[in-house]
């Protein structure tokens, strides 16, 4: 019978545990048969050093707290444990190749939502051969049903994608049929043109236009701009936290004939100063988004803004900043996978070091396929793991 060992290390506020299991032979001396011993149990790492809660530690660690592998590296040295920032490295590759259901499952209960958020930013990605780092894409496709009482738990998906081209946007957006909260970028616009995708714009967007020509440019029109804008927002606050019907009742009471007056407001001080000046680009910015723009009136399920999911692009970018660059497009891949998962877990409140053990564990002990929806994140949250 399996029994284990076990030495305790502690510094630094961190206790790292010596595991060592023994597996005995039994045979009996009266008879011929082959002596039995116990099967080792099952790991990630078959063979290796690490269970499932340091490999999960590791995960938690970069892809959570943005602390980069070759940090953590230090940090077991210091505790006089000895790992290679390669051997880091692999633990989290095959951890991320394990979950790839599990984030594949997590994209698709997202787009089976209505609406949607939809965002990109680029990740430096080592390119072999060259010595030199390209420019990939996160996309982030994301559900917050929160600001108007939805029952649905808030997720969201990172999608790593060489470009930032229309093929890339259609293929993050494939199979989703819905409202998508977007920014004005052009390939949102193609990829609803060819498909069954509405976009709602974002008046954040709009409001930084014209914040950045009070700093820069003309700044009168632009103070006036924003105040419009800033009512817009002060009408939203009444509005959150409210079902539906409400949010859509407001809006049209209060918020419609703001914006009904707003246009012609913007019309008229188009005419008055250059066309060539960057003030009229940031008016026709929003003149050319404006049915977008209004979409919101309409739809109580809608937010003004785009904001949900540029929060979470906050720590793709804190992630990128300490880690500088991606290894390879599979690295890439894997750093969007277990991101995902992540920052999924602290949307609803799920201890992501207690999660990824949990679900690690189950997976190299055989969980079955059909029961993929209970290793989500947000299956967590009743335990608060």
């Amino acid at each position: 019978m399996a029994h284990a060992d076990r030495q305790e290390q502690v510094g630094s506020g961190r206790r790292l545990r010596v595991i060592r299991t023994s597996r005995p032979k039994y045979g009996c001396r009266k008879c011929e048969n082959a002596p039995v011993q116990a099967l080792s149990p099952p790991r990630l790492i078959a063979g290796g050093l690490p269970t499932e809660q340091l490999v999960s530690h590791v995960i938690v660690s970069k892809f959570a707290d943005a602390l980069p592998l070759y940090r953590q590296q230090q940090i077991y040295a210091r505790e006089g444990v000895d790992l290679d920032r390669s051997t880091l490295a692999d633990w989290v590759g095959r951890a991320a190749f394990e979950l790839r259901p599990v984030h594949e499952r997590l994209i698709e209960t997202i787009k089976r939502s209505d609406p949607i958020f939809c965002d990109e930013t680029h990740v430096p990605v080592l390119d072999p051969g060259r010595g030199k780092t390209k420019t990939g894409q996160f996309w982030a496709i994301a559900r917050d049903g929160r600001p108007y009482c939805s029952d649905d738990p808030p997720a969201v998906a990172y999608v790593y994608q060489p470009g930032r081209c229309k093929e890339s946007a259609a293929e993050v957006l494939n199979g989703y049929a819905g409202t998508a909260q977007v920014d004005g970028y052009g390939v949102y616009k193609s990829v609803a043109e060819e498909g069954d995708v509405k976009l709602s714009f974002c008046m954040a967007h709009v409001r930084r236009k014209f914040n950045h020509e009070i700093k820069f440019g003309y700044g009168p029109i632009a103070e006036e701009a924003l105040q419009w804008i800033a009512e817009l927002y002060r009408i939203e606050t009444q509005a959150r936290g409210r079902p539906p019907d409400e949010r859509r009742k407001i809006r049209q009471e209060k918020a419609k004939p703001i914006l009904d007056a707003f246009r012609p407001w913007l019309e008229t001080k188009l005419d008055l100063i250059s066309g060539r000046s960057e003030l009229a680009k940031h008016i026709r910015y929003a003149l050319n988004h404006w049915n977008g723009l209004l979409l919101y009136l309409d739809d109580g399920r809608l937010e003004i803004d785009s904001n949900t999911v540029e929060r979470s692009m906050r720590p793709i970018g804190l992630t990128r900043k300490n880690a500088l660059f991606a290894g390879h497009d599979d690295g890439a891949r894997c750093w969007a996978r277990l991101a995902s998962l992540a920052q999924t877990c602290k949307l609803n409140g799920v201890n992501p070091q207690a999660y990824f053990t949990d679900v690690l564990t189950k997976v190299v002990n055989g969980w079955p396929q059909s029961r993929i929806d209970d290793l989500l994140p947000f299956s967590y949250v009743e335990n608060k793991t």
